[in-house]
């Protein structure tokens, strides 16, 4: 009999002294420096202001949390993807948190790419900047039809070399972060089809951000845009890794990238939980609390459900992660279970929240329009699942006909 995909490993569920004092100081931080800012009008529907930003990233650093996924060397904590699973978890409990310890999407994947990839020469240009909240950055893959999108061998921005640069010619577009970064991370395709990054200062001639697309989501800095290389030129030296591996890279990047987006979001799901729980604790109707009635009671049952399975699949995942491997497929998994469940949860809490569900009176209308895209970006629910069902029937021959 074939035997069972993916890797197979005994977790401890205690948390260490050392982590549990992490998940407390950082909630600590986050209800009493982060929560109290969340209706500060520099709050835009294209992200928090640069100014706003930069007052959260000075509480960050004042914590001691920022870019805590970072090594030491780089001014981080050097925490292990288990690690990153509680701190990032409190974090997203706000939607500024993220960004107050400088490990909101893209900037995190991007540092932890270039941290792993990168040249010393990058390292010190780009990465210590970023590391240190100074900057932002993007990352340039997905392309409007008929470009890359879910697939990323349509890739269709080119990459020519003429002498010792590449001259780059494409358009992208849901770039997170375009507008306000410092730099970018390109995915061209070479003249022999293969897929490269280049790194390049987002102020030089033949970068033009042509617009912002309006958005469900209001929690990325900079939002999201278009953006069109036209001959824009990159030296050699400024190629990302070696020429040619590019969707290798992007692997590198994406699974703990994608697990990372999980840890966040449920975060965002528990406070919208905790929000629901306690109105429904409170409002009376019908001669009694909302919770008391089984159609309120029995959602946060299913909302207690959802968020466990969800923190067992990001867990599983990491530590399968912490060992080593690539964790193609367990994050794939995490992926799906996470996006879904975190959306029930966070659907069921403007329900039962009733009309303060959708206005502004709550964080969880916020909640609400942040999350959806979730079950879109880094690969949609329906690729994942290809993705899974291909590895489970990976040992199986087909039968003949």
């Amino acid at each position: 009999m074939p035997v069972a995909i993916g890797v197979t490993t005994i977790m401890n569920f205690d948390l260490s002294p050392e982590l549990l004092d992490l998940q407390q100081r950082t909630r600590t931080f986050i209800a009493q420096q982060i929560i109290p800012m969340e209706n500060d009008v520099r709050c835009t529907p294209h992200g928090p202001t640069e100014e706003l930003r930069r007052e959260l990233i000075d509480k960050g650093r004042a914590a001691g949390l920022l870019s805590s996924h970072m090594s030491v060397e780089m001014g981080g904590l050097g925490l292990n993807h288990v690690a990153k699973a509680i701190l990032f978890e409190e974090a997203g409990y706000s939607p500024l948190g993220p960004v107050a310890l400088n490990i909101h999407a893209p900037d995190e994947g991007n540092m932890h790419l270039l941290e792993e990839v990168g040249s010393h020469e990058q390292k010190e240009r780009w990465l210590r900047p970023l590391a240190a909240g100074l900057i932002r950055s993007c990352f340039c893959m997905t392309e409007p039809s008929p470009g890359a999108g879910a697939d990323p061998s349509m890739l269709q921005t080119s990459a020519v070399r003429d002498g010792d640069d590449y001259v780059i010619n494409g358009v992208k577009w849901f770039i997170t972060g375009a507008r306000g970064a410092s730099f970018a991370i390109i995915m061209a395709k070479l003249e022999d089809g293969s897929a490269t990054m280049f790194l390049a200062d987002m102020d030089q001639p033949g970068i033009i951000v042509e617009r912002l697309m309006n958005s469900l989501d209001s929690c990325f800095p900079g939002g999201h845009g278009v953006i069109r290389f036209d001959n824009l030129r990159v030296p050699a030296k400024d190629i990302l890794g070696a020429a040619g591996e590019g969707f290798r890279y992007a692997q590198v990047r994406l699974s703990p990238a994608r697990l990372t987006h999980c840890m966040r979001w449920l975060g965002g799901a528990r406070r919208a939980h905790d929000v629901a729980t306690q109105y429904a604790s409170q409002r009376q109707a019908f001669g009694k609390t909302l919770g008391q009635h089984e159609g309120v009671g029995f959602q946060l049952a299913d909302n207690e459900m959802d968020l466990h399975i969800t923190r067992l699949s990001i867990w599983h995942c990491a530590s399968v992660l912490d060992k080593g491997h690539l964790g193609k497929h367990e994050s794939s998994v995490a992926k799906v279970i996470s996006s879904e469940a975190i959306w029930r949860v966070v659907d069921r809490s403007v329900q039962i929240l009733g009309g303060q569900g959708v206005t502004d009176d709550t964080i969880v209308a916020r909640i609400f329009a942040d999350v959806r895209a979730f079950r879109i970006y880094d690969g949609p629910s329906e690729v994942h699942r290809w993705s899974i069902a291909k590895n489970i029937l990976r040992p199986f021959k087909p039968a003949r006909v």
